[in-house]
């Protein structure tokens, strides 16, 4: 039977009951239409599951957890990779963001770049940036990560960039690197990584002189263009094979 995992904010403590908020309560009660007595699993974030059953179920009024034991999950990877993002159009943010949550991402930073067809005024920025931290929570509830990613609002590629202890890259075509060429170098300084994503028709040449200039190194992966939804989690996968948490 398949676990069922809720995202709460709240904090979880053994032999507790916990009321749930609104979204939690709302998802197990009316979309997953459990009811008192059945098992569920709790996590907010902190790194624990927490397994308990249902007490009470009201939808009008409120769903309660009694809480029996708590698990520490050992599934986040020992490499962190932070995605900055060139704004995709339509739904292809939110498919890079459910995938690239599941491939271990630990945070995702948007970003306006001079080719960026999407144009967001703040009001929509964070109706948007709101359904994206959503989408990343679903996926941790899937995905069995205990840990959330945080999805940032939309800025400029300059606001977007980590600081300079993270060591980063971004694709480009025509790059004399490969991918496995350059990582074990930048991991040997950090185990934080950055991955600088382009939009359809890739980074403007200024950008591509403003990543070099903060020590971003140019990598290609293989012959072919990947589009910009696909490459984010491609190289995601990539570098927990090589990095991460997926070597045997």
């Amino acid at each position: 039977m398949r676990q069922i995992r809720i995202y709460t904010p709240q904090p979880l403590e053994k032999d507790t009951e916990t009321p749930l908020d609104a979204r939690a309560k709302k998802h197990l009660i009316q979309v997953l239409r459990k009811r008192t007595g059945d098992a569920v699993t709790l996590f907010n974030g902190n790194g624990q599951d927490a397994h308990g059953v249902i007490v009470k179920a009201d939808a009008r009024a409120e769903c309660v957890v009694r809480i029996d034991t708590l698990e520490a999950l050992a599934t986040e990877s020992p490499l962190a990779i932070t995605l900055v993002q060139a704004l995709a159009k339509g739904d292809k943010m939110d498919w890079l963001v459910q995938k690239s949550v599941e491939l271990g991402v630990v945070e995702i930073r948007p970003v306006w770049t001079e080719r960026t067809e999407v144009r967001l005024d703040d009001k929509r920025a964070d109706k948007r940036q709101q359904r994206w931290q959503d989408i990343a929570i679903h996926a941790c509830e899937q995905s069995m990560r205990a840990v959330v990613p945080t999805v940032h609002s939309p800025v400029s590629l300059n606001q977007g960039l980590p600081s300079a202890e993270t060591p980063g890259i971004f694709l480009h075509p025509a790059a004399k690197q490969c991918l496995q060429d350059v990582t074990e170098t930048l991991h040997e300084a950090s185990p934080r990584i950055a991955v600088a994503i382009g939009p359809e028709g890739g980074f403007a040449a200024n950008e591509i002189d403003e990543l070099e200039a903060k020590g971003y190194r140019a990598v290609r992966v293989g012959p072919r263009v990947l589009r910009t939804e696909t490459a984010g989690p491609a190289v995601s996968a990539a570098l927990q094979l090589l990095l991460g948490d997926w070597r045997c």
